[in-house]
């Protein structure tokens, strides 16, 4: 019943019709075709022309094999297909389950390996072990590059293996990162435009134009000030001293135009003169001469002189005078000597505060001797008198070496040979002990005058050597103990030298020699030498008074250290032998260098307007010679390097070995 149910279905035309034309339709009561089926056909398969089938996307299916491949690609959806690109093989292999082909186009997308061949490529980013292109490769950011060409990078080269090799010059904005293997480096140089030639390892200042040029002195003088005239009136007997409290000069003399008396006149230094107050007379009897005038601090001065009364009675006194403003005050004289006395000289040790005169005895076969003056208020006591030299002795010269605490006589030693002789003497209470004579000239020895260098710590003895044409010469000392040793002697002047006298320059580390030239018409002369180690040099001689000048008795000088100038005393024998004065300036060296200019030393040499390299404040240079380790060195003014400081105080650095120093600055 129920198939024949379903059956009967077939009998409804809205189900099941056949036109005339034999057109079957299903669900169709008008069929347009052979079969018209309104709704879904479903088979196990189909077959037949499906040309004129509708909503078909044309193609093919592939089964995967190996081999080559070809491939009929449309983009139509329906109608004909239109073949394209039949000559193209694709390669496929299933062991790798990847394609090939000979050339591709378009852009590729995703993971692409194994291209060869000479393909342009344009990509975002390259992941490689390894790159290598025959031209130039433009990038953004690359990991890792072997390259032979030209590399152009946006934000830099990371290299982590095999580091860079480059022939050439590498010139960046900046480096960083361990510099300690690299080579031909110094450190703490920068590059300077040179002023002047400067030499490898000199020291160097920088110029207000920027450049930089070597420290250098310049010298200038000696010269002169007019001559001011102390005494209207023939003067003998002239002594100097400089008293530093009251900064006065104190000139003693023998008055000649007034019965011979010993005066005293107070002068003032002011640029390059002096000026003078009144005379005072300190011994009003017939004769005063052999003056020897001391400082001995506080305003005092000390003279001691020979004293000649009415009927030739001769006494040796000393007398103790104080300044005050332009003048000065005189207390009692003292007699230390009652026979006839000559060649008188005196030095003070501060260190005892004692004053030492020494002096020729012509009562007792000229023997020398000397005694020590205690000052108390406006008088002078003395000890005992202790003999210096048993026979005839001339031309005493006394200093004190402030350093060894000593008191150094230099004399002619007329029993032997004339020879110019020195000893040691050493203050203990109101006494004076000497240590063994030494000889410094073996040769007739004349116008003996001392000084000691205090910067050197050396005495410096001037004389006229009779034994080789009365030339002037000069000798460096040293005491050690109670002797003193002797450098070679050095020849100031090659004439005949009359009237020497000396003095030591502090400001300019000079002892100043003045003399009265007789190989040169007699005119006053000065010349300047400089202590190094034992010995000293000379500069040239300067004529301060061009006609003839007397000095007499040899210690006519004083150095006013307020004012850094030396006052040299004479008869004018150009002017009725009157008394004289004139402030000398010794040569001045003057330096460029400056506290604040000081940049370093050159490392290496460099030609002047060339740029070369100084090591500066934090570097090390390797141009010195001889230095000593682990020692601060100074730039001095002439631009060497010394272990103490010099004007002005500038330290150059500190020496790592004896050709390097590590530059520093204070």
């Amino acid at each position: 019943m129920t198939r024949a149910r379903e059956l009967a279905k077939l009998a409804n035309s809205n189900v099941f019709s056949v036109d005339a034309n034999n057109n079957v339709g299903v669900n169709s009561s008008t069929p347009d075709a052979k079969l018209d089926v309104v709704g879904v056909i479903s088979a196990t398969s189909f077959s037949g022309d499906g040309s004129n089938l509708t909503g078909i996307i044309a193609g093919a299916t592939l089964n995967a094999s190996s081999g080559t491949q070809r491939l009929v690609v449309t983009s139509q959806t329906t109608g004909s297909m239109t073949q394209a690109a039949t000559s193209s093989d694709i390669t496929y292999n299933t062991s790798t389950s990847t394609l090939s082909a000979t050339q591709y186009s378009g852009n590729l997308s995703g993971n692409v390996t194994g291209l060869q061949g000479t393909p342009s490529i344009t990509v975002q980013d390259i992941t490689a072990e390894q790159i290598s292109a025959a031209g130039t490769v433009t990038y953004s950011s690359v990991e890792n590059v072997n390259s032979v060409g030209i590399i152009t990078a946006n934000k830099g080269i990371k290299v982590p293996n095999y580091g860079v090799n480059v022939t050439g010059v590498i010139t960046a904005t900046s480096f960083q990162g361990d510099g300690s293997s690299l080579s031909g480096i110094e450190l703490g140089t920068q590059s300077f435009v040179a002023s002047g030639t400067i030499g490898n390892g000199q020291t160097v200042v920088i110029n207000t134009d920027g450049t930089v040029g070597i420290v250098t002195t310049t010298d200038v003088g000696p010269s002169v000030g007019s001559e001011v005239q102390f005494n209207s009136g023939t003067s003998q007997e002239i002594s100097a001293v400089y008293d530093s409290v009251n900064q006065k000069v104190v000139i003693a003399y023998q008055d000649s135009s007034d019965s011979d008396r010993g005066k005293v006149i107070v002068g003032t230094v002011s640029g390059t003169s002096i000026s003078f107050g009144n005379a005072v007379t300190f011994n009003t009897t017939l004769q005063t001469s052999w003056c020897s005038a001391t400082y001995v601090g506080s305003s005092k001065v000390v003279i001691a002189f020979k004293d000649v009364a009415s009927g030739n009675v001769t006494t040796a006194q000393a007398i103790v005078g104080t300044v005050s403003g332009n003048s000065i005050s005189f207390g009692s004289a003292v007699t230390f000597n009652s026979g006839i006395t000559q060649y008188i000289s005196s030095a003070y040790d501060s260190t005892n505060n004692k004053v030492v005169i020494s002096y020729q005895d012509s009562s007792n076969s000229g023997r020398a001797l000397s005694r020590v003056g205690t000052v108390s208020g406006t008088s002078i006591s003395f000890g005992s008198a202790v003999v210096l030299n048993s026979g005839s002795t001339t031309y005493n010269s006394s200093i004190y070496d402030s350093s060894n605490n000593k008191v150094v006589i230099s004399y002619n030693n007329g029993d032997n040979s004339y020879y110019g002789t020195s000893r040691v003497g050493t203050v203990s209470g109101t006494s004076i002990s000497f240590g063994s004579a030494v000889v410094f000239n073996s040769g007739s020895t004349q116008l003996i005058s001392s000084t000691y260098d205090s910067t050197n710590q050396k005495v410096v003895v001037a004389y006229r050597d009779d034994g080789d044409g009365f030339t002037g010469r000069a000798i460096v000392g040293t005491v050690s103990g109670t002797s003193i040793s002797f450098g070679s002697e050095v020849q100031f002047n090659s004439g005949n030298t009359q009237d020497i006298g000396t003095i030591y320059d502090s400001s300019q580390n000079k002892v100043v020699i003045v003399y009265r030239d007789n190989g040169n018409n007699n005119y006053g002369t000065a010349v300047e030498g400089t202590v190094s180690g034992t010995s000293i040099s000379f500069g040239s001689e300067f004529v301060f008074h061009s006609d003839t000048t007397y000095m007499n008795r040899c210690w006519p000088l004083a150095y006013d250290s307020t004012n850094e100038k030396v006052v040299i005393s004479y008869r004018d024998g150009g002017n009725s032998n009157y008394g004289t004065s004139i402030v000398y300036t010794p040569v001045v060296s003057s330096t460029n260098l400056t506290a604040e200019n000081y940049i370093g030393i050159a490392a290496e040499a460099i030609a002047n307007g060339a740029t070369g390299k100084i090591t500066v404040v934090g570097g090390t240079n390797s141009g010195q010679t001889g230095l000593t380790v682990a020692q601060k060195y100074y730039v001095q003014g002439n631009g060497t390097l010394g272990t103490s400081a010099g004007t002005p105080s500038v330290v150059a650095g500190t020496s790592v070995s004896s050709t390097k120093i590590a530059v520093q600055k204070s």
